[in-house]
């Protein structure tokens, strides 16, 4: 029979594949890493995954998501037709305004935020389609 001492030091001690509690050495708003983007497009997948009844409804979770690690875009189009698709420009933590070191003296630095570590920034790929059930299945992807 096993002790209750040997139980304990082995159920409490993970090793490092089997640890759920994250990633300390990834940073999740360095978007110019591509394994950033990479487990961001996990996440935006798994919640796109699911069957909705209103696409409207996948974006607010998507929006809620992001928002956690500082991503947002902007107003999105009504989706009233049976399917379509659209591209919505991602800012990070609302965009830069001001000066770094490369601003001549009568500019000002205005971006998305995204656009000093990703060529061209980053957007968030919409694709949605209503089905049989009269629900609505959404795709979407970071690129």
């Amino acid at each position: 029979m096993q002790s209750f001492k040997s139980f304990y030091k082995e159920a409490t001690i993970p090793s490092r594949d089997e640890s759920l509690t994250g990633s300390v050495e990834l940073n999740p708003a360095a978007l110019g890493n591509p394994a950033v983007v990479r487990k961001l497009n996990a996440v935006v997948g798994a919640i796109a995954n699911m069957e909705y009844l209103m696409p409207e409804n996948a974006l607010q979770r998507l929006k809620s998501s992001l928002n956690k690690i500082g991503l947002s875009f902007g107003a999105y189009p009504e989706m009233v037709d049976e399917s379509g698709s659209m591209e919505l420009p991602l800012t990070l933590f609302g965009g830069r305004f001001g000066k770094d070191e490369n601003t001549p003296a009568d500019e000002f630095l205005d971006d998305d935020g995204i656009s000093n570590m990703v060529e061209g920034g980053l957007t968030l790929k919409v694709r949605y389609e209503m089905i049989n059930n009269n629900s609505c299945k959404v795709f979407a992807k970071v690129e």
